[in-house]
């Protein structure tokens, strides 16, 4: 059986332009994402579905609909009522407790969110972490800022989830980069980023004829394959900007797959320099249904 990989829906969400491309110009980043009346930017929280002889691992879980309406409005969380994870997911035929694994590069709401039920289960007391047969993969160094965040950047983390990490600890696997990760017949790698938050880890998953990267938030969308582009979230921008060459430099003569997490449109794309140097997002892919690697 070969490995596929599928993207999944979320929840999408809209959050300011200008804060999502950092110090670009508006009439440069209008050109790649159009604003809306309020000046936000439409922004997919998608997850990585990987399937094959070993199980099956869902790379993140998206922002989820945990948000009480007041805040799911704040963040321009779309479908709020509902978790189109877990939709997208029963499309695909697949539940919750076929979930093996679970990665997550940083627990920032929007990439682990997905964790919680919906708020209005929560409300009625059921506010259980989600995938319950699955082991928790996160990096040591993000879990550890996760418990310990800095004022700069602590309404990004949610109280609840940390909460409930910590009781669902004997199923965290938390990884050193020290030490390699045994499981999956050593096909999974991570390269680590602390540009956009210390200790993102982003999982590398080499296929029998594709390696695939699971960009997160150091690479968001493919707008921001464009080296100096950084977003106004990012903790320390010049750190990820030489993160991005580093890995071109790994991603570009091995031919990598990179994947999306908040592109709207695609999900997917190989990269490649243009005439002047640039690098550009190539081979576009709308779609991923069980794509084999």
């Amino acid at each position: 059986m070969a490995y596929t990989i599928t993207a999944i829906e979320g929840n999408r969400q809209r959050l300011d332009g200008g804060a999502m491309y950092g110090n670009a110009p508006k009439a440069l980043w209008n050109r790649w994402s159009e604003p809306d009346s309020l000046n936000r930017i439409e922004l997919a929280c998608r997850a990585l579905l990987i399937e094959g002889p070993n199980g099956k691992i869902l790379c993140e879980t998206g922002i989820g609909a945990f948000f009480e309406p007041k805040l799911a409005e704040r963040y321009g969380v779309q479908k709020a009522d509902e978790h189109v994870l877990l939709s997208g997911l029963n499309e695909h035929g697949v539940s919750q407790d076929d979930i093996d694994y679970v990665v997550l590069s940083h627990l920032h709401f929007d990439h682990a969110g997905g964790l919680l039920p919906k708020y209005s289960d929560i409300e009625k007391g059921n506010d259980s972490l989600l995938f319950p047969k699955a082991q928790y993969i996160i990096g040591k160094k993000a879990f550890e800022r996760c418990l310990k965040p800095h004022p700069r950047d602590r309404a990004s983390f949610i109280p609840l989830i940390k909460e409930k990490l910590i009781e669902a600890q004997e199923r965290c696997i938390l990884v050193d980069p020290d030490r390699p990760l045994g499981i999956f017949d050593g096909r999974m790698s991570f390269f680590y980023s602390d540009g956009h938050t210390p200790g993102q880890m982003l999982l590398i998953f080499r296929g029998d004829t594709e390696t695939v990267f699971f960009c997160g938030d150091l690479i968001p969308g493919s707008p921001w394959l464009h080296t100096p582009i950084t977003m106004g979230y990012d903790r320390f921008p010049e750190l990820l900007i030489d993160e991005k060459t580093a890995l071109y430099e790994r991603a570009l003569p091995e031919n990598w797959l990179l994947f999306y997490t908040h592109d709207p449109r695609i999900c997917a794309s190989k990269c490649k320099k243009d005439s002047k140097g640039r690098m550009i997002a190539d081979g576009l892919k709308p779609i991923l249904n069980r794509y084999p690697i």
